[in-house]
């Protein structure tokens, strides 16, 4: 608008909420029972449910693992978990809540995810979705991500999954 004055919102929009009132931060083991209900809820739905409270506190844990957690003042807004190898990285999970959705969260998670993977000398990563959620694969082509593979079955013998790849570096021989 002219004369510096503040864009409307759009009516999808918490008028209450921006995204400069979301932090980052790694997860402790604290955060582990609020992920678990956030995978089985917004993730593994209709899935058997393989991240509880017991799996994600080792994923927060592990080493070669990062867990990243954004914060809007006390809640869980949304988290990401990425696994690091020498060579590739695996981002495991991804949500965000669904009343704060298309604030830009998502894209905030996974761009901290990749240039961390970056910093480690990570050459590629992989993520797996499923082949109906379109909100997720037009985030991931608009992050530099590249579809390729479709996995039948993949999620529990019964729902197709999209690989999808971002090239970092050209891989070690």
């Amino acid at each position: 608008m002219a004369g510096g004055a503040p864009c409307p919102r759009a009516s999808w929009q918490n008028p209450a909420m921006s995204t400069q009132d979301i932090t980052l931060q790694l997860a402790d083991s604290r955060d582990a029972g609020i992920l678990a209900g956030m995978s089985r809820d917004l993730i593994e739905i209709g899935l058997e449910w393989r991240y509880r409270t017991q799996s994600l506190r080792q994923l927060i844990a592990h080493t070669e693992t990062v867990t990243l957690v954004a914060r809007h003042g006390d809640t869980v807004a949304g988290f990401g978990i990425m696994k690091y190898g020498d060579e590739h990285a695996h981002l495991v999970l991804l949500a965000v809540r669904p009343d704060i959705r298309r604030r830009g969260i998502a894209r905030r998670l996974v761009e901290w995810l990749v240039m961390s993977a970056a910093t480690a000398g990570v050459a590629t990563i992989h993520v797996e979705l499923r082949a109906g959620n379109t909100g997720a694969y037009a985030l991931y082509r608009t992050l530099g991500f590249a579809e390729t593979l479709r996995l039948p079955g993949y999620y529990a013998g019964r729902e197709t999954a999209i690989r999808m790849l971002r090239v970092l570096r050209a891989p070690f021989p």
